[in-house]
Formats: C-alpha cells, structure tokens, sequence
C-alpha cells in the first residue's frame, strides 16, 4: 500500500524488526517524505538515526503516526562514501532539522536545503566528525570565540531609533535546567530571537553502549541518560529493544514488578520537575519545592527497598528484572500502600500553593503557548505534547509490560500554555499512582509457584549480521527510543537514542519569541529538560 502511494521513487525494500524500510534515492527525500506524511499519515518523525557503513554513509528517518504509533515505517537514505550528500527532510519534517545537524556534526552527512545546517553539539571550528570511521581522536582542537555574536546584530526591530541586544543566558545557571546556553536577542524587553546551544556535556552514551555487550553491560547505562529520577523507565527503552531484537519473552510476572517501579520511577521525576519549577516562576522554595523534595524522597526509599538503589537502579535485566519484591512482602505492600493513601491530599497541596496561586497563573496562563500542530512538527511528545491537547501515549497506544491490564487514563490538557503543562504532569502523579496501586494488588494475589523474574536468556547475545530495530517506551519526558543495527557480535554496530528532551527543546524558540524574559525562562522550565539526555 505505502509503496503504490510513492510510486517509482523507492529504490528498494528492507525489513527491521519493528517496521519495514523503504530505500530511497537521496535527491529524493521530501518527494517521499511529503508523500508519506499527506497521502499516508505518518505525520511524526521520530527519530533520524545516521551511520557509516564501509561503502556507504545512510541516513534512517524513522516514521510513525502520532494516531496509531504501531503503523510504523523506516525511510533509508543511503549516500555516497564520497559525497555524503542528500536533501534535507526539514522542509517536511521542522524536527529533522536538529537531527540532520547532528548527523552532519557527528558522522559527516551533509543536507542539501536545510535552513541551517551547522554543527550542533561541537563547536564550528571543530576538525572532523568523531563517528565517521576515519577520524583522527588526536588531532588538536582549537574553539575561538567567534560563533558568540549577536546573530541579529544589523537588525533594527524596534524602528529607527532602536536596536537589538544579545543576552546570553547559562550555559551555567539553575534556571536553564543543566548545562545549556540560550543565545537570546532582546527587542527591548520582548524576545526576539532565541537558540539553544547544546553540546556542553559530551556524554558518549551511545558510544559507550556501542563498545558493550548486550547482555550485561549496557544495561547500567540508561539510568545515567535522564538523571531526574527517570532510570527505570530508560532501562525499559533499552530492555524493549533488545528484547524484541533477540526474540525475549518476559514473563507476565517481571511485567508486573517492570511497571510498578517504572511508575514510581516516572514519579520521581515528575516531582522534581514540579518542585524545579515552582523555583523558576515564583521562587517557591519553603513549601512546593520542599513538598516535591520530601515526596521525592518517600519514592526513593520505596525503590531503594525494592532495587537496592535510590538513583542509578540498574534493575531490569533482559528477559525481566534482578530480584523479586523485599521481604517480607507484606511490609513492602504497607509501605507503598501507607504512601499511596496520602497522594491525592498532597497533590490538592500542590494545586493550592501552585495551579491556584494567582501570582503563578499569571506567570504560567497563556504564555508559552505551543499549538498542537507545531508540537507535531517538532516531534514533540511526553507532557509537553499532551499539554498541547496531543493524545499521545506509548503505553497505550502501543502497549508495552503491563498496562493494558490495567485501569488508567491519559493525561491531556487543551490550552497548550505552560499552565497546562504543569497541570499534565500533577495528574500524571495521580494516575501512576493508580497504576502501582493495581500492581500491587496483582503482586500479592500473584501464585508464589509463578514469581518467575527472569526468562532464560542466553549468556552471549549475537544478533544477527544487519538485524535492524527502532523501540520507544513513554519515558517521563516523552518518546524515549532506541536504535539498535547488530553486526553479528555481541556488541551493536550502531546505536542511536532518541531523547524526548532533544525535540522538545527545539521547539523553545516558536514558543518563546515574541515574550518576555520571565515568560522565556517559565517556558524552558516546562519542558523540563535534561541535559545529559539531549548531549547523550
């Protein structure tokens, strides 16, 4: 069906294990593209995996449909050892444009009619790209100072007798969540102009992850990804995508511990970002941030209970998860359940000190409005889509674990202004809290004779050679997928992270220009980005 829709332009056909590929010629990439997405209705680009192979470089725009995210497809763009060089999918897809830049930055693909393709992550005076296969990690590097300049500097946005300033803000400030830099021009005291500049914290988890066996050593990584809190729930990205890769039952058991302690996981972080947030709009530091600190804290002790850890958990293994609940059980159950029961009252606390706060709807209703077609094109997903009235959700629209046993709705909002954000992520507390409410009550009805944990997985994982999948889970920030390419080792050939935080930032600049300062720095903090996620 796909293929009579774009006709003669594919050049061939591949399978990945989660969807079929179309091979296409690289000058005819937006034909394609924009084919698939009017005629067909794969309206969100994921994710745009890039990668060198010994004869040729390949670009992988992975496609799905924000109605139905298990209609899935792969576009694969493969360009020229010589001349890596194919059209851009920007046009067509406004979020493939930070992807593109940074597979030029990274691997060396260039984008032909791409709005602005320079590096993202490494400074313009960087020399070579560190995933191509021929670079040289010695060479010396010099960065100079020259990229810092006002980019609307000959701009006269205030009439004839005015002019626009450069504010740069962070990279090192608690209001820019991490290590990021805005690159801000100010037409007056309204923003003009703003850019995110990445690249602060060089991370290497993909190349890390490439250098690890499946089987045991990548799994202690994902935690480190979104450092909020949200560990669990990366381990499941990357356990849902081995998984599916080698063909890995998990038992109906493990399922169940999986989801509970993702939820408390998703928890974790959606307190902190409340509480962050009550610091950046009011300066709320005495009573929510507080409040969101010491809830934070129960949850810890809940999974430091059940994993041994209160941040980097390392609890899933492929095929299911370390250990079963503590001992005793029933105390584990009265714990959990004993901070269950007083989560509806503290979350009527957090709507009076914060949604009803007069001082806060001011700074929060109606600014940062994000339509819900711009979040589309952005491939934004998580909180920050739904509260653009997005019904998006990966654990119900393509279920995973769990969850579609159990009794629970998907949190939206209409208005798309920061205010709803706020409002998603505190009913997405009480839902997950339903949800690890109904685990519980399995666990314990649960036959001890079936506590199976783990399915019996293989010591050595090899893949085989050109097996190819993209996974997603609904982590805390939105779509977190994985893209995994085997060689026929035990290691991946190829392995790519799509970061919710990534296309969620991008879309800052369409929700803040035209605002204040205070208003740019309430929006940034509800997309509640995290910088080690973004540079990976």
């Amino acid at each position: 069906m796909v293929e009579e829709q774009v006709g003669e332009q594919p050049l061939d056909s591949e399978h990945h294990r989660n969807a079929e590929a179309l091979v296409v010629r690289p000058d005819a990439v937006q034909a394609v593209l924009s084919t698939l997405k009017e005629a067909a209705g794969f309206d969100h680009c994921a994710c745009v995996t890039a990668q060198e192979y010994g004869d040729r470089f390949e670009s992988i725009y992975h496609l799905r449909t924000y109605d139905d995210p298990t209609r899935e497809l792969s576009v694969v763009v493969p360009t020229a050892k010589r001349d890596p060089v194919s059209e851009s999918a920007a046009p067509v897809f406004p979020t493939a444009a930070w992807h593109e830049r940074e597979a030029y930055d990274l691997v060396g693909i260039e984008y032909d009619d791409h709005p602005d393709l320079r590096r993202i992550l490494l400074p313009e005076t960087w020399q070579g790209h560190p995933l191509s296969l021929d670079y040289d990690s010695e060479q010396p590097q010099v960065v100079t100072l020259r990229e810092h300049e006002n980019p609307l500097a000959a701009d006269q946005r205030a009439g004839e007798h005015g002019d626009t300033m450069l504010l740069n803000i962070g990279p090192n400030h608690p209001a820019t969540h991490g290590v990021l830099h805005l690159q801000t021009v100010l037409d007056g005291e309204q923003v003009a102009d703003v850019e995110p500049d990445l690249g602060y914290i060089h991370r290497c988890e993909e190349q890390m992850c490439q250098q690890s066996t499946y089987r045991h050593q990548i799994m202690p990584y994902p935690d480190r990804w979104d450092w909020s809190g949200a560990g669990i729930l990366n381990e499941w990205a990357y356990a849902r995508a081995a998984e599916d890769l080698v063909d890995i039952e998990v038992p109906a058991y493990a399922q169940v511990l999986r989801t509970m302690s993702a939820e408390l996981s998703r928890m974790l972080a959606h307190y902190l970002a409340v509480g962050t947030y009550a610091l950046d709009v009011v300066g709320e530091f005495t009573a929510a941030f507080m409040y969101a600190m010491q809830d934070r804290e129960r949850v810890q002790t809940i999974l430091e209970d059940l994993t041994g850890q209160r941040l980097m958990f390392n609890y899933f293994r492929l095929g299911g998860v370390a250990f079963d609940l503590p001992e005793p059980r029933e105390a584990f159950f009265e714990t959990v359940r004993n901070y269950l029961d007083g989560v509806p009252e503290r979350l009527d606390e957090y709507h009076s000190l914060l949604t009803g706060n007069e001082v806060f709807q001011i700074r929060t209703v109606d600014t940062g409005v994000l339509d819900p077609e711009v979040a589309k094109a952005y491939g934004c997903t998580g909180p920050v889509a739904r509260g653009s009235g997005v019904d998006y959700d990966l654990r119900r629209d393509d279920p995973y674990g769990y969850y579609d046993e159990l009794d629970w709705t998907v949190a939206t909002a209409a208005d798309g202004d920061n205010f709803a954000r706020v409002l998603v992520r505190l009913e997405e507390l009480q839902q997950s809290a339903r949800i690890v409410e109904q685990c519980l009550e399995a666990l314990e009805e649960w036959p001890a004779d079936e506590r199976t944990v783990q399915a019996n997985v293989p010591r050595t994982l090899k893949p085989d050679p050109d097996t190819e999948i993209y996974r997603a889970v609904e982590a805390a920030k939105g779509e977190l997928g994985i893209y995994i390419r085997a060689d026929g080792t035990d290691t991946p050939a190829r392995f790519k992270i799509r970061s919710p935080c990534f296309s969620n930032l991008q879309a800052l600049p369409s929700m803040a220009e035209g605002e204040f300062v205070p208003d740019l720095i309430a929006t940034l903090g509800s997309l509640d980005p995290i910088m080690g996620e973004v540079d990976r």
